[in-house]
C-alpha cells in the first residue's frame, strides 16, 4: 500500500498570503514615498521654484541609470563572456568540482544578481554627484588663467572635479570587472592553476589582458589629470605647486602616464600574441618608477634643494599664491594705509569726529535681548531671540544704527497647548521692535523706534505696514491657516488690555503662503507626513486652508537655492511697509588653483557664533552672489544676483534658469537695509592675518602674522574670537561717516611671548546706499589701517584688563554687584577717531534673579593709557579728553535717574559717583568694604546680633555715598 503525497494546499495558501503581505508592504511603502516627493512639490510649486526640485528630481534620476548602467551592463557582459568561453572539454580538479556543485544552482541568479547588485550601489553613488556632472555640462570661463598650465580657472572649478569622478567611476567598473571575470574563468577551468604552472585559456588570456589593458589606459589618463590637481593640493607652507611641484612632482606624473600607457599598450599586444612576460614586466616596471618618480625624486628634491634655499627657491610660487588667494576670497583690492596712532588724549581732540562719536552704538545687541522680551513681550507667548540684529533706517535724512527684532509666537508657552490652539489659533507673531544703538532712556532703558501692539513708532507712521509673522526663525513647525470670505476668524492676531478670550483681536491669513489643504487627498498626504491625524479629521481644515512649514527663513532660501552657502545671520527689515528677512547667500569652491583653504566653520566662529555648522566645510574661493529676501507675512522668497559676474552663479543659473532676479529689480528701500554680510568679511579677516602682506619675502619668513584677538568677554578657559561689529563711522580715508563693519588684529603669538596690542584694523563699508537697483561705489571696499610698529596701542584685551584692574573703577563695579545685582560688560567697540582708537564699552546692570531687565548704567571708555567710567557716553569722553571732548554721543541729552547704590537684597545701580581722589568719598567706600567684611564674617559664624551691627554700619556708609553722589569720575594710568 502506498502512501499518498500530502495535500499542496496549505503551502500555496502560505505562500499567497507571504506574497499578498510582501505586495501590500511594498504598495505602503511607496505610498508613503509618493506622499513624501508629492507634498515637496506642492510646496516648491506654491513657492514658484517647482523646477528647482523637478531638476533635481531629473538629474538625480538620470545619474542613478547611468551609474546603474554604467556597472551593471560592463559586468554583465564580463560574466556572460567568461562563462560562455569556458572550455567544455576539459578535466576539472576535484576542489573545482565541487565549487561548480555549490555554484551551478545559483548560476542565474549570480550572473544577474551580481550586476544588479553593484549597479544598485554604484547608481546610488552617480546620483549624489550630479551636481559636479551638471556643473561640468553648464560650467562658465572665468578670463583667468592659472600660472602653471595657463588653462583658464573655470576648468579647476567645473572640469576637473567631473575628470576625477569620472575617472574614479571608471577605474571602479574596470576592477570590478577583472575580479569576476578572473572568478568565473577560474571556476570554469579557463584558469587552471596546478602542477606549479598558470595556464589560461586563449579566450580567458583575451578578456583579461584587455580589461587591464583598459584600465592601464585609464590609469594613464588619471596620472595625467592629477598634474591639475596638484594646484588645489599642499605644499610647503601654500596651496599649489611648488618648486617641488613644479620640477619634481608634475614631470614624474607625466613621465608615469606615458609609461602607464605603454604598459596598457603591451597588454593589448598580449590579448593578440598570448605572451604574459613583456606586460607584467612592464608593470612592475610602472610600480618601481611609481616609487622613484612619485616619492623618491620629490622627496629629495626638497631635502637636498629646496630646504636649503627655501625663500630663493620659492618665492615664485608663493608669489602665485599671494595673488590667486587674494582673488578668490575678494582681498585683492584692500585699501592700506599706515597709521601712526596718537595715544595722549588732549582737550577737543574729537571735534572732527563728531559724526562718529554721535553714532556709537551703546546698546549692545548680544545684552538687551532680555529687556525687549520684557519690556515689549506683552504675553507669554510671545518671545524674542536672546541675541538682536543690527539694521539702519533713515530718519530726517539721517543714518540711524538700530536694534532691531521681531515678535515671534512661542508655541511651547502657548494657553492649552491643543492641536486646535497649536495649529490653528495661535500662529504667527506680531511686529517688529526697533531701538536706536546709539540712545539711552534717563534709567538706561533702550529709545525704541518702533514698538507696541498694535505697532507704532517712526519707522511705520508714514505707510501701509504689514505687521504679522507667519514666517520667522521660531515659527510653529506648521500652522494651517485660511478661510472662506465671511468665516469669524480664529487666529489670534494680537492681545488687548486683560488677558482674556474677549480682549483678543483675531485675523484669518488672507495671503499665498503654504500649499492647499482643501480635499481628501492632500489631507491625507500631510496627515502623513506631519505624523498627525487631526489635519484628516478637523473640521477647521476647510476648502480655503493653507498649511504653512518650512518657515525659517533660511530654510526657505536654501530650498530655494540648494547651491548656496548661507550666512549664519538672516536679519529682519522694514522694506515697502513688510517685514522681510534679508538673507546673504554665498557661492562657494575648493578648487580655485593657488588659493590657501579655509575651514569655514573655524573661520566664522566665534562668541555669538560659537557652534556654526556647514555641509561645505573647506572652502578656497567664496562670493557673496545672492541676495535673498523673505516675506515674514506669506514667506514669498525672492533670490536676487548681486554679483552677477561671478563664475559659479553663472554656471549655477544655466542649471536652475529663471530663479534669480537682476539687481536692477530691487527697491531703493531694500537697497538701503542690504549690508555687507557678517561671515564673508570673518573668512576675509582670517585670510588676511597672513595675506595682508604684499611680496613674497615678507610671506616667507611669516614674521609679520596676525590674528584675530579673542573676546575680552569670553571665558578665559575657553576662549572664543571676537566678532565684527557694524558701526556707523568714518574712517581715517573717508570723507563722511558710513554704516561699516570693522574688526581689529594683534600679532599671532602663543604663550609668554603673546602680545595683546593692536597691529591692524580692518573695516568694510557696508551700506549698499539707497537708489534702486544700484549698489553704492564704495559698497564692499576693504579699508586697512596698518598701525605704525614704533607705537604701541594696547589691544581689546589689554584695555579690558586695564578696565577689570583699576582700583576705582573696581570698587564702583563691585557697589553695581552688591545684593541681588548682576553686572554685564557690553561689546568692546574700536573706533578710529582723535587721531588714535578709542575704546567704549557699555555697562548694564540687572537683577540676578527674577525678572531680568539689563539697564545702561555706565560706560567705560579708553584712549591710549587713560580710562575713564562714567553714566553716559559724552561725560566719559569729557573725562578723557581733559573737560572737553569736542563731541557728544548720542546720550548726550539724558539726565541719568539716580540709582541707589545697591544694598543686600536690593537690585538697583549707582549714579554718578564723586571723583576718585575725594577723601570723603573714598572713606565711606573703606567703611562699607569694611562693614561689608565683617558682616560676612558674622553671618558665617552665626554670629547674629554682630550681623546686624555690621549691616546698620554698611547701610551708614552706602548712605553717605548716595550724598556723594554726582560728581564726576575719571581716572589716569
Amino acid at each position: 500500500m502506498t502512501t499518498s503525497p500530502a495535500p499542496a494546499a496549505p503551502r500555496t495558501a502560505r505562500r499567497i498570503v507571504l506574497a499578498t503581505v510582501v505586495i501590500l508592504a511594498v504598495l505602503i511603502a511607496a505610498f508613503f514615498v509618493f506622499a513624501s516627493m508629492f507634498t515637496d512639490f506642492l510646496w516648491y510649486d506654491q513657492l514658484n521654484f517647482a523646477q528647482v526640485l523637478t531638476t533635481r528630481w531629473i538629474a538625480t534620476a538620470t545619474m542613478f541609470v547611468i551609474g546603474f548602467l554604467g556597472m551593471a551592463v560592463p559586468m554583465f557582459i564580463a560574466i556572460q563572456l567568461a562563462y560562455r568561453m569556458r572550455p567544455v572539454y576539459v578535466r576539472l580538479s576535484s576542489q573545482l568540482d565541487r565549487y561548480q556543485e555549490v555554484v551551478e544552482p545559483l548560476r542565474r541568479l549570480a550572473m544577474w544578481g551580481m550586476p544588479v547588485f553593484f549597479g544598485l550601489f554604484s547608481g546610488f553613488a552617480a546620483a549624489g554627484q550630479w551636481e559636479t556632472v551638471w556643473q561640468w555640462a553648464n560650467g562658465t570661463a572665468t578670463g583667468q588663467t592659472d600660472p602653471q598650465f595657463h588653462l583658464d580657472t573655470g576648468f579647476y572649478l567645473f572640469d576637473l572635479p567631473f575628470y576625477e569622478a569620472l575617472l574614479g567611476f571608471i577605474s571602479a567598473v574596470l576592477i570590478l570587472c577583472l575580479l569576476v571575470s578572473a572568478l568565473v574563468l577560474y571556476l570554469y577551468g579557463s584558469v587552471r592553476i596546478g602542477q606549479g604552472e598558470l595556464r589560461i585559456s586563449k579566450a580567458a588570456r583575451v578578456q583579461l589582458a584587455v580589461i587591464a589593458g583598459i584600465y592601464l589606459l585609464t590609469q594613464a589618463v588619471s596620472l595625467w589629470v592629477d598634474r591639475y590637481k596638484t594646484l588645489t593640493t599642499t605644499e610647503d607652507k601654500i596651496t599649489g605647486a611648488a618648486f617641488t611641484g613644479v620640477n619634481a612632482v608634475i614631470p614624474g606624473l607625466s613621465i608615469l602616464a606615458i609609461i602607464a600607457a605603454l604598459v596598457a599598450v603591451l597588454f593589448f599586444v598580449t590579448a593578440v600574441i598570448g605572451h604574459w612576460r613583456f606586460p607584467l614586466a612592464a608593470t612592475a616596471l610602472l610600480i618601481v618608477a611609481a616609487l622613484v618618480l612619485g616619492v623618491a625624486y620629490p622627496w629629495a628634491v626638497t631635502t637636498f634643494q629646496v630646504k636649503p634655499n627655501q625663500n630663493q627657491l620659492q618665492a615664485q610660487y608663493y608669489e602665485r599664491n599671494l595673488k590667486a588667494t587674494k582673488a578668490a576670497y575678494g582681498i585683492d583690492g584692500v585699501d592700506t594705509t599706515p597709521f601712526k596712532a596718537q595715544t595722549t588724549a588732549e582737550t577737543g581732540q574729537l571735534r572732527s569726529d563728531a559724526d562718529t562719536t554721535a553714532s556709537i552704538r551703546i546698546m549692545d545687541p548680544n545684552v538687551i535681548g532680555p529687556t525687549f522680551q520684557q519690556l515689549e513681550q506683552y504675553r507669554s507667548y510671545y518671545k524674542f531671540p536672546s541675541k538682536l540684529d543690527v539694521d539702519r533706517y533713515t530718519l530726517n535724512g539721517k543714518t540711524q544704527d538700530a536694534v532691531v527684532a521681531v515678535r515671534e509666537i512661542d508655541t511651547s508657552r502657548i494657553p492649552s497647548p491643543t492641536w486646535n490652539n497649536s495649529t490653528l489659533v495661535y500662529t504667527h507673531g506680531y511686529g517688529l521692535v526697533a531701538a536706536a544703538g546709539n540712545q539711552r532712556t534717563d534709567d538706561g532703558e533702550p529709545v525704541f523706534l518702533e514698538r507696541g501692539i498694535p505697532t507704532s513708532g517712526t519707522l511705520t507712521s508714514s505707510e501701509k505696514f504689514e505687521p504679522r509673522v507667519y514666517f520667522g526663525e521660531n515659527s510653529p513647525a506648521y500652522s494651517i491657516v485660511g478661510a472662506p470670505k465671511g468665516t469669524s476668524p480664529v487666529e489670534i492676531d494680537y492681545p488687548r488690555g486683560q488677558d482674556s478670550s474677549e480682549n483678543q483681536t483675531k485675523t484669518t491669513f488672507t495671503g499665498d503662503g503654504g500649499p492647499r489643504v482643501g480635499n481628501f487627498f492632500t489631507k491625507l498626504l500631510y496627515a502623513l507626513k506631519f505624523q498627525s491625524e487631526q489635519i484628516l479629521f478637523s473640521d477647521s481644515v476647510n476648502a480655503d486652508s493653507q498649511i504653512l512649514y518650512d518657515r525659517d527663513p533660511a530654510t526657505r532660501v536654501q530650498k530655494a537655492a540648494p547651491y548656496l552657502t548661507l550666512d549664519s545671520d538672516p536679519y529682519p527689515s522694514i522694506v515697502d511697509g513688510r517685514i522681510v528677512w534679508i538673507v546673504d547667500g554665498y557661492t562657494t569652491s575648493s578648487s580655485y588653483p593657488y588659493s590657501t583653504t579655509a575651514n569655514l566653520p573655524k573661520a566664522i566662529s566665534d562668541s555669538v557664533n560659537t557652534q556654526p555648522g556647514f555641509v561645505t566645510d573647506d572652502i578656497n574661493y567664496i562670493r557673496n552672489s545672492v541676495k535673498a529676501t523673505v516675506d515674514a507675512y506669506d514667506g514669498k522668497v525672492t533670490l536676487y544676483a548681486w554679483d552677477p559676474t561671478d563664475p559659479v552663479l553663472k554656471t549655477w543659473q544655466k542649471i536652475y534658469p529663471g530663479t534669480l532676479k537682476s539687481i536692477s529689480d530691487m527697491s531703493g528701500q531694500l537697497m538701503s537695509h542690504v549690508r555687507y554680510p557678517t561671515d564673508l568679511f570673518k573668512v576675509q579677516r582670517a585670510m588676511l592675518g597672513t595675506y595682508h602682506v604684499t611680496d613674497a619675502a615678507s610671506f616667507a619668513r611669516q614674521d609679520n602674522l596676525w590674528e584675530t584677538p579673542n573676546d575680552p568677554q569670553s571665558d578665559s578657559a575657553n576662549p572664543e574670537l571676537q566678532p565684527p561689529y557694524y558701526l556707523t563711522m568714518k574712517v581715517p580715508g573717508q570723507n563722511q561717516s558710513q554704516f561699516s563693519m570693522y574688526t581689529t588684529f594683534i600679532p599671532a603669538s602663543q604663550g609668554a611671548n603673546s602680545r595683546n596690542v593692536l597691529m591692524g584694523y580692518l573695516s568694510v563699508d557696508a551700506d549698499a546706499g539707497s537708489t534702486a537697483g544700484k549698489k553704492s561705489d564704495s559698497y564692499g571696499k576693504l579699508r586697512m589701517l596698518e598701525i605704525d610698529a614704533d607705537t604701541t596701542v594696547p589691544g581689546p584685551g589689554q584695555v579690558q584688563n586695564s578696565f577689570d584692574s583699576d582700583p576705582t573703577v573696581g570698587q564702583q563695579l563691585n557697589l553695581l554687584k552688591q545684593g541681588q545685582s548682576k553686572v554685564t560688560h557690553g561689546n568692546l567697540l574700536t573706533l578710529p577717531v582723535g587721531g588714535g582708537f578709542l575704546y567704549v564699552q557699555p555697562v548694564f546692570v540687572q537683577s540676578s534673579g527674577g525678572t531680568q531687565v539689563p539697564r545702561l548704567q555706565k560706560i567705560l571708555v579708553a584712549f591710549g593709557d587713560k580710562i575713564a567710567f562714567a553714566d553716559t557716553l559724552t561725560e566719559a569722553l569729557d573725562q578723557l579728553f581733559g573737560g572737553d571732548s569736542g563731541a557728544a554721543g548720542g546720550d548726550n541729552n539724558i539726565t541719568p535717574t539716580p540709582n541707589p547704590t545697591p544694598t543686600p537684597g536690593t537690585g538697583t545701580g549707582t549714579g554718578t559717583t564723586p571723583p576718585s581722589g575725594d577723601a570723603a568719598f573714598q572713606a565711606a567706600l573703606a567703611d562699607a568694604k569694611a562693614a561689608m567684611l565683617a558682616r560676612d564674617a558674622a553671618l558665617k559664624a552665626g554670629n547674629l546680633t554682630e550681623f546686624a551691627a555690621q549691616d546698620q554700619k554698611l547701610t551708614d556708609a552706602v548712605n553717605r555715598l548716595l550724598a556723594l553722589e554726582g560728581s564726576g569720575s575719571s581716572t589716569t594710568k
